[in-house]
């Protein structure tokens, strides 16, 4: 397509078989977080992708669009994400959430991107409301209590206003489609390192593709039980995304110390019993929860210790998770993640 986009012309495409550029799927993105695009367009454009078999260009298309319409958060400093996509069959314990609060405690800016729940019972911003946070606070409020206290929220309802165009559409549809992929990939503060739980194997090389094309910093993973985190159940699967490159690991947490749980051990449950144990975890309970979240934890503080020093990735990874769980422990068991959550909570109360 060489002409000015149209519907017409996007969606021919599709339907042919081909493959949208970077520039055309961005005009569709933003016709969509515009309110342009109609329910009919918006509908066969995700049935004819999703049909076709997205690429990695469509996604970044639809990831820049997406950060160009949405609501700043000016942060002062690097950042970290820990983020997951939801999706995975089990509805495990709101665990990056938990490790975005320790990591915070251990020194680094986190910015955490989320939502409410798609396939667990509680999501990041449930349980977050759980543990006293107000996820409902402006942008440069949100951007405040960084500064403040080292970890803020970037929720996705408040920050992406334009993806409410979308959302009767989805529903009504009722099957996985690019948007699911979108989440991790859009948070505002465009974090310089991320950590990135993906539960659809399928969709790894989607997200891995687009850190790669933008230069970013990740670490993507996925538990072999199916669940977008790394697991403590068995082996994970690590994508680590640096300097336009990519190297693949087989991670076993046994060979890290960590003793292997059930996943029936590492299960969520509704926001407020979420927050409990989340609580328990951080006042120093033991067990398959603090191992779990102890485990992630290492995962993005090592996403920005690479971040920081690209020579990092000649070290093996497994010594650097190994370094970063040693810290995520000395940081819990101080009293020091704990203390940092409530002093989140309480900076999100101030006006």
């Amino acid at each position: 397509m060489t002409s000015e986009p149209t519907w017409p012309a996007i969606l021919g495409a599709l339907v042919s078989g081909e493959h949208l550029s970077i520039a055309e799927a961005g005009w569709a993105m933003g016709q969509v977080m515009a309110g342009t695009a109609t329910p009919s367009q918006l509908g066969a454009l995700l049935i004819a992708l999703r049909i076709k078999g997205e690429t990695v260009d469509e996604v970044v298309g639809f990831r820049d669009a997406a950060l160009a319409h949405a609501a700043p958060l000016a942060v002062p400093t690097e950042v970290l994400d820990i983020v997951g996509t939801g999706g995975d069959p089990h509805g495990v314990l709101n665990i990056s959430s938990a490790a975005a609060v320790i990591a915070a405690a251990a020194g680094v800016p986190v910015v955490k991107h989320g939502n409410r729940a798609a396939s667990s019972r509680s999501g990041a911003s449930d349980v977050l409301v759980a543990l006293g946070v107000d996820i409902e606070i402006p942008p440069a409020r949100a951007a405040e209590v960084l500064a403040e206290v080292g970890v803020t929220f970037a929720n996705a309802a408040v920050h992406h206003p334009g993806f409410r165009h979308a959302g009767p559409t989805r529903r009504e549809i009722g099957v996985s489609t690019l948007f699911n992929v979108l989440g991790p990939l859009c948070n505002p503060a465009r974090p310089e390192a991320s950590a990135v739980g993906v539960a659809d194997l399928a969709r790894v090389p989607l997200i891995v593709g687009v850190f790669q094309t933008r230069g970013a910093t990740a670490l993507v993973y996925r538990g072999d039980d199916g669940i977008d985190k790394l697991t403590t159940t068995g082996h994970s699967h690590i994508w680590e995304v640096t300097a336009g490159a990519v190297q693949e690991h087989d991670i076993d947490p046994v060979e890290l110390g960590i003793p292997r749980a059930a996943i029936e051990d590492i299960v969520g449950d509704e926001p407020e019993r979420n927050a409990e144990a989340i609580r328990a975890v951080l006042a120093g309970e033991r067990g398959p929860h603090r191992d779990v979240i102890l485990l992630n934890t290492a995962a993005g503080l090592a996403a920005y210790e690479l971040w920081r020093r690209p020579e990092e990735r000649f070290v093996p990874l497994r010594e650097r998770l190994a370094t970063q769980l040693r810290r995520a422990e000395g940081v819990v068991d101080s009293g020091l993640a704990a203390a940092r959550l409530e002093a989140w909570a309480a900076a999100t109360q101030r006006s």
